[in-house]
This record gives structure tokens, sequence and C-alpha cells, in this order.
């Protein structure tokens, strides 16, 4: 009896979990249409933000995909997108000549900069208990 409450316990968590993630994602995508931004652009953008601001340089297709939870062929339309509107620029590898690399573009900086406190501000008000 314990081992199957404990068990329904779990799923009840899970869902849970699941329910806040679709919230929070809903309530980011609001909060970021009027910057022409959905929940997927700014998440790319903030790791190639993060990426920069740490080493300078460009991150790998692949590695952003590792990061983020898209197909890849949704990533690819992504970026592209992004790289359409000015944001992101992309390059081939030195290393690979077959890999891509992607990096924020000033103005993709500039709006990054812009928006993250409005990406923050949903957060913290979606992910605080009470």
């Amino acid at each position: 009896m314990a081992a199957e409450q404990a068990e329904q316990a779990l799923g009840e968590r899970w869902r849970d979990m699941l329910a806040l993630h679709a919230r929070t994602q809903c309530e980011l995508d609001r909060a970021l249409y009027p910057h022409g931004l959905c929940a997927s652009d700014f998440e790319v953008m903030d790791i190639l933000a993060a990426h920069s601001a740490a080493r300078g340089c460009s991150y790998r297709v692949q590695e952003i995909a590792e990061r983020v939870h898209l197909s890849q062929s949704a990533l690819s339309r992504l970026i592209a997108r992004l790289e359409k509107e000015g944001l992101v620029e992309r390059g081939i590898c030195p290393e690979d000549r077959r890999g891509v690399r992607v990096s924020l573009t000033a103005k993709g900086r500039a709006l990054h900069g812009e928006v993250l406190p409005v990406q923050r501000a949903v957060l913290a008000r979606m992910l605080t208990d009470g």
C-alpha cells in the first residue's frame, strides 16, 4: 500500500512539473512576443550570450542542440530565422569544415540585453514558491 501511494505521488509530482513548464512556457511566449521573440528564440540567444561573455566566441550548432529541447531540424529553422532577422550569424567551423558556428550579432546582443529582464521577471514570478 505505501509503495502504491509513493508511485501515485511520484506520478502527480511529475504531472505538476509538466504543468508548471507548460504555464511558464506560455507566459514567456506572451511576454517576449512584443519583442518579436518566442521562448525558444530567447533560449538560444541566452545560451549564445552567456557563451560569448564567458569565452568571446561562437557556439557550434551541435553544442546548442545539447542545451535546448528542440529537434535538430527545428533548431536549424530557428537559427535561420534569427539570422534572417540579423540577430545571429552563422559561419563555417574552422576545426571541422562540416560544422557550423553561430554567434550573436551586435543587434542580437542589444535585443538580448533589452529582453533579459523581461524573461527573468517571468521566471521569478512563475518559479518562485508562494
